[in-house]
């Protein structure tokens, strides 16, 4: 059920639909269109598209694949941007969640994106990120079924945040990153990753409980914020609860596969580092209690690694949009949260 962003060519993505950005008379177009059409075979996927044109913009229709990897394509018409004041969100958010729902309802597991409207049709690139990301994630936070979502970007000049968050961010990674020769240059010791998770896995938990959802049921009169035989899922479970939330609200938040939320169901789970940090995510956890539970997975977070360092610049903020999060690792070259 996760949403990732991957640099790739999207005629080659082996999932079960492509979405093609398309006109209201489906007719092959230039660039990522074009690209689909050859891929496919234009003249057999030309056919098809005639028998279901012409359709609204906002609207999708599906055609077989043919010669691609994938079973379906999904052709979506989004709207020709002018000045932002004319429906155009509303309609590209159409454009997405029509396909979402068409692919749904073809029992498709998996479907790749390019940025819809992008291109030719002059759609801001970090206002069309933007609206994708969040249809899509409100698609995600609410459908009945599990649906693995790809947004494809060729290159990098495809992919664009807006100014405002890149400078945020920016700033915040100024403020706290060490990097690596600066580290060397103070004489001391570089914290990469595997060095920082060795480490926590070292520490006492004998610090304060940061608050009520963290702390066990008996708090020790030492203040412990887990005990150290107390098994991973069982203190996410316990989060769980305390905030009130359901194991579909978590696991979807934290943009991971519910197959995989069930293995963290299990007494001898043991998860990786991003998934804990995508779980506290979700759960909305503070920087403190991050850390917590971090330490309990025996992980931590360094100022001289950078995903750490972007991660909890948002955390700090109190901003819990893990797909916004992603935008901005994506941007960095950062692997992202959540997964399969």
């Amino acid at each position: 059920m996760p949403l990732t962003i991957v640099r790739n060519d999207i005629t080659k993505m082996t999932v079960d639909a492509i979405v093609n950005t398309t006109n209201i008379a489906l007719q092959m177009g230039v660039g990522v269109s074009g690209a689909i059409f050859r891929a496919a075979g234009a003249e057999k996927l030309q056919a098809e598209c005639d028998k279901l044109a012409p359709i609204r913009i906002g609207e999708a229709v599906a055609t077989p694949g043919f010669d691609l990897p994938a079973k379906y394509v999904i052709h979506a018409v989004g709207p020709v941007y002018r000045d932002g004041k004319r429906g155009e969100e509303q309609l590209l958010r159409s454009a997405y969640t029509s396909s979402l729902r068409l692919a749904v309802e073809m029992k498709c597991e998996s479907i790749a994106f390019p940025l819809i409207s992008s291109g030719t049709y002059g759609y801001p690139r970090d206002k069309a990120l933007n609206v994708a990301t969040t249809a899509i994630q409100d698609f995600l936070l609410n459908s009945d079924r599990d649906i693995d979502v790809s947004l494809v970007v060729f290159d990098r000049a495809a992919f664009a945040l807006s100014r405002k968050l890149r400078g945020e961010v920016q700033s915040f990674i100024d403020e706290n990153y060490i990097a690596r020769n600066e580290a060397i240059e103070a004489d001391s010791p570089l914290r990469n990753n595997r060095f920082m998770e060795e480490e926590a896995a070292q520490i006492s938990f004998s610090m304060p409980a940061p608050c009520a959802p963290c702390a066990p049921p008996a708090a020790s009169a030492d203040g412990e914020v887990f005990t150290l035989d107390e098994p991973f899922s069982a203190v996410i479970l316990r989060i769980i609860d305390a905030k009130g939330m359901s194991d579909a609200e978590v696991y979807r938040r934290a943009n991971i596969d519910r197959r995989l939320f069930s293995k963290i169901r299990r007494p001898d789970y043991r998860p990786g580092k991003r998934t804990v940090v995508a779980l506290a995510v979700a759960l909305k956890l503070s920087s403190e209690e991050t850390r917590a539970l971090l330490a309990h997975a025996g992980f931590a977070l360094s100022r001289s690694v950078l995903f750490d360092v972007i991660v909890d610049c948002f955390i700090r903020k109190g901003e819990y949009n893990i797909f916004k999060i992603n935008n901005v690792l994506f941007d960095k070259d950062q692997p992202l949260l959540g997964g399969s």
